[in-house]
């Protein structure tokens, strides 16, 4: 009987149906031991060389009695076989499970355990890998190691200078403060714009054949600036007396080709922008997929397609579409960073490119949704790219002033892989020639404004991430949820924004910790963990060149920074708990809430409520309230509640406002 070790329920099934007798499956529910959560738990010694760092592991909570049965298994097994999942996490989670099986008297020899990854929980997958094990790769198990213990250290040593000099009960991260520094800048950014007021200016133009409109470009040869009302009126009534020309017809074939297959951080940025999906859910969603068997494995870096799914790929397409719609040859997508060889697996994908849906009676709406979004893109990175004709057409209208208008037309020769997203959609223009007189149909001039930078979303912020080499495929979703969670960033409407702590403890650590605050400075030491987990660097030399200088600057900033004044908002009322400070308004990590100014010697807390203005409840007329999960995330409510049960994730629309328009698919 061998046994094999997986972490999930969900897995266990899968691979018992596949592996049949001779086979006993067991979950670990997770990870099996990992770093004490009441101390650092990471034993620091000082040497000649730099540092030693030992880290004390143990059975995670609540994990006794799963290890009790691993370990009695694992001594009747002829084999045992750690089937995690095929990255530095799960390596790590075989590795700290073997650890486990070899402890004690009772404990197994190491040539009884052997390491088996599959990318996809299919037949032919998990067959293939059991056939064909291998040993541990602790060059992955350090890496995690390594990460999981910088972590820790600076968690544990930055946080307790955060309580003394801001406020208890904060915490610092390595990558999390990193993260929330890109959004206090923007927020930053957004505060100190200016809009800058200008007008634009359109001409609805006919001839015989047709109307169009265009864009007026240019005055007198240089960029048209209209910076106010009086301006775009002068121009406006020259316009309505000018003589209309085509003064040319610019004509060019454009090709569109299709996105590469989806790797973590790109599913990540699609489904929410067009699923609305905040990371946290998409990961979870493509977890689902992945231990059904649905997908191959969402954690990945690689946008590598294997040659059998490739020729599948494009039996599809030639048989929904037809031969036209694929190319010559097939394509392959280069993986741009560096690729670890244990970890070089697929890009995202079905497991079955062949089935646009996903089978099995426990499937819900949110993984259908999912399996499309990876279906489309996966078929459509193997098809021609798409062809648009676009036309620009050059107005000349001559007044006073000579004013350059434009219009651009395209229209698709070969709509190809836009055909399954149904975004091919053409703007024709009527056909004209060069010199060809043409007639002012209307005028329309608008009043506009410069924007502020964009706050982050999801998708905006994961990319920013990337693009700045900080953090990895699984980090962004967990990173995402803990700055919410601990109250230094918000989502409102999908967007982020900085709270007041936030913006304090930013200000802070900015000032104090400008080295472990710099993007390069952290993504230098996500390079570090790549090169560990391809054997070219030492984990312990990694810990101590970094343990060093930040434990000096801890020193430095515990004696000398400056405690920092929280500001608040006050109320102008007395606190009812002590009578001698004032009911002041903060923010924690579930928003906004009554406090003494005189905390933490007066301990003086209520809710404060926030109304939507003007929204009421459809069920009971009720005013619509903010209300938090226990993670931090936003939903509305009826005040009434729990009289009223009306909840919503969705802000309610108030009198007079207009619902935004689906996004297409």
């Amino acid at each position: 009987m061998k046994l094999v070790i997986v972490e999930s329920p969900t897995k266990t099934k899968s691979l018992s149906k596949y592996l049949g007798s001779g086979f006993e499956v067991m979950a670990t529910m997770g990870h099996i031991r990992d770093l004490p959560k009441s101390k650092t738990g990471i034993e620091i010694k000082k040497e000649k060389e730099g540092f030693k760092f030992v880290p004390e592991y143990e059975l995670s909570e609540g994990k006794a009695e799963i290890a009790r049965k691993l370990q009695t298994a694992a001594t009747k097994a002829d084999k045992v076989i750690l089937a995690s999942d095929p990255d530095r996490e799960g390596e790590a989670i075989a590795w700290h499970v073997a650890e486990l099986l070899q402890e004690g008297k009772k404990g197994i020899k190491a040539d009884k355990i052997e390491r088996a990854t599959f990318h996809s929980i299919t037949k032919e997958a998990i067959l293939e890998a059991i056939e064909k094990p291998r040993k541990i790769d602790m060059n992955l198990v350090d890496a995690q190691q390594a990460r999981r213990m910088l972590d820790r250290i600076v968690g544990y040593h930055l946080s307790p200078v955060l309580w003394k000099k801001v406020r208890r009960g904060l915490s610092a991260g390595r990558v999390q403060s990193v993260a929330v520094r890109l959004v206090v800048e923007r927020e930053r950014e957004i505060e100190a714009f200016k809009p800058e007021e200008y007008w634009s200016i359109r001409v609805q133009i006919q001839d015989g054949k047709g109307e169009f409109w265009s864009d007026l470009v240019k005055i007198n040869g240089k960029l048209a600036k209209i910076g106010n009302g009086e301006k775009a009126k002068e121009i406006e009534t020259d316009l309505d007396k000018a003589s209309y020309a085509v003064e040319k017809v610019e004509r060019k074939e454009r090709k569109l080709y299709p996105h590469p297959p989806f790797k973590t951080s790109t599913l990540q940025q699609a489904a929410a922008n067009v699923l609305g999906w905040s990371a946290k859910k998409t990961m979870a969603v493509a977890q689902r997929l992945y231990e059904k068997g649905a997908i191959t494995y969402h954690r990945t870096d690689s946008l590598h397609i294997v040659e059998s799914a490739v020729a599948t790929i494009r039996e599809v397409i030639v048989k929904k579409f037809g031969p036209e719609y694929l190319p010559e040859k097939e394509i392959y997508y280069k993986t741009s960073g560096k690729v670890v060889a244990q970890e070089a697996h697929e890009g995202i994908r079905p497991t079955h490119v062949g089935e646009a849906e996903v089978h099995g009676e426990d499937v819900d709406r949110d993984e259908e949704k999912l399996y499309q979004l990876v279906w489309r893109r996966t078929i459509s990175c193997q098809m021609k790219p798409a062809i648009v004709d676009q036309v620009v057409v050059w107005v000349l209208a001559s007044s006073k002033e000579k004013y350059q208008l434009k219009a651009i037309g395209e229209t698709y020769k070969f709509a190809s892989w836009k055909k399954l997203y149904k975004l091919a959609e053409d703007v024709v223009l009527p056909v004209v020639t060069e010199g060809e007189k043409l007639e002012k149909k209307q005028i329309t001039t608008e009043q506009k404004f410069t924007l502020a930078p964009a706050r982050f979303n999801d998708a905006s912020l994961i990319k920013e991430l990337e693009k700045r080499g900080i953090g990895r495929p699984s980090t962004y979703a967990p990173t995402i949820s803990t700055i919410i969670v601990r109250g230094y960033v918000e989502r409102k409407e999908k967007r982020f924004f900085a709270t007041q702590i936030g913006l304090t403890v930013t200000d802070f650590l900015m000032k104090n910790f400008s080295k472990e605050m710099e993007y390069d400075f952290t993504a230098k030491m996500e390079a570090n963990l790549d090169e560990i987990a391809t054997g070219e660097r030492k984990w312990q030399e990694v810990l101590s060149e970094f343990y060093g200088p930040f434990e000096k600057t801890v020193e430095t900033a515990t004696k000398n920074a400056e405690r920092v004044k929280m500001p608040v908002e006050k109320t102008g009322k007395a606190c009812p708990l002590c009578s001698i400070g004032e009911v002041v308004i903060r923010t924690g990590r579930f928003g906004k809430f009554y406090s003494c100014s005189r905390f933490p010697e007066c301990k003086y807390t209520a809710k404060l409520i926030e109304y939507v203005e003007g929204a009421v409840c459809p069920k009971d007329s009720g005013k619509i309230v903010v209300k938090r999960t226990h993670t931090g995330r936003e939903f509305y409510g009826c005040e009434n509640y729990p009289k009223c049960d009306y909840a919503s994730w969705k802000k309610p629309k108030t009198p007079g406002e207009i619902e935004e328009p689906e996004k297409a698919s």
